[in-house]
């Protein structure tokens, strides 16, 4: 069967798709231009080629068997939990400075820049080869289409991304958001996770906030006052208290919402939820307090 390159079918299909990779790809183009950002000029374009290179190859392998993929339990929940650290990591600083210039760490060497751009790709390329899938129509010419189209745009937009941060460090941040959003939208995705989130709505917004707590505390660490650093380890805590006991309620079968307790034994539950965390805040509070005053005295005796 011959394709009608100009019927209004294909020409609206390979719009949708060039618009899903200027949107998409985008994301690939921004964590490339940040691993690669401070390597030397000339390792730059090669980090940028060998990446741009693995995005493609790894979107093109996962068109053929992403249906296998996403079948496989637990993919998508790992694939979250693989950006959430590789947001961290970029955005972890490199010393106990304040300056732009030490806001993230970026790869140091050509190969760990190649190594951590193939694992994002990897993750952050099922979003794009499912878009891509679906506005081809199961057109294999489309799908070939809009994985070369990628290229341009994710070639540039990396180089782009690179002069942006040398003028503008903060952008660093805007890489770490994409990375934790698209954590997000996996892990809520995830196949066995998907009922229960709809039968318990309200987590969905206490995860994200936990997810992009965890992903983005580096680079937050590094300007909250010494006296709030402790927020950085007690939020997402706090959250993740929230949420076991929510996991709990749904496997021991245990009612855990205050206005329909029915019995002692969860009104106990419901107290412990809301404030049983703080003797483990305060213990928290009392060791890191008593490290700090050591590591003050130590730092004075070496003096």
């Amino acid at each position: 069967m011959e394709t009608d390159f100009f019927s209004a079918a294909f020409l609206s299909a390979l719009l949708a798709i060039v618009l899903i990779d200027l949107v998409l790809a985008g994301d690939n183009a921004l964590i490339i231009g940040l691993v690669a950002r401070n390597l030397p000029k000339e390792s730059q374009n090669k980090v940028i080629f060998w990446g741009t290179f693995g995005a493609i190859a790894i979107r093109a392998f996962m068109a053929i068997i992403v249906v296998y993929i996403l079948a496989v339990p637990g993919f998508m929940l790992a694939g979250g939990l693989a950006l959430v650290w590789i947001a961290r990591k970029l955005l972890t600083p490199e010393g106990g400075g304040h300056e732009e210039s030490h806001l993230a760490k970026p790869a140091t060497t050509f190969a760990g820049a190649v190594r951590t751009i193939v694992i994002a790709d990897a993750v952050m390329g099922v979003d794009n080869v499912l878009a891509i899938g679906g506005a081809a129509h199961g057109s294999v010419l489309l799908i070939v289409l809009g994985l070369a189209i990628s290229v341009p745009i994710i070639v540039w937009g990396s180089k782009l991304v690179i002069k942006l941060v040398d003028r503008y460090p903060s952008v660093i941040l805007l890489g770490g958001a994409v990375l934790a959003y698209t954590a997000y939208g996996m892990i809520v995705r995830e196949p066995f996770l998907v009922t229960w989130f709809e039968t318990h709505p309200a987590t969905k917004l206490v995860l994200a906030v936990l997810i992009f707590s965890i992903s983005l505390a580096p680079w937050y660490s590094e300007r909250l006052p010494a006296h709030m650093k402790p927020l950085v380890v007690v939020l997402p805590a706090l959250l993740l208290w929230m949420l076991a006991f929510e996991v709990a309620g749904t496997v021991w079968k245990v009612q855990i919402d205050y206005l329909m307790a029915s019995n002692q034994g969860e009104y106990f539950i419901e107290g412990l939820r809301w404030i049983g965390w703080l003797p483990f805040v305060a213990l928290f509070l009392w060791v890191r307090e008593q490290f700090v005053q050591r590591s003050q005295r130590a730092a004075r005796d070496t003096h």
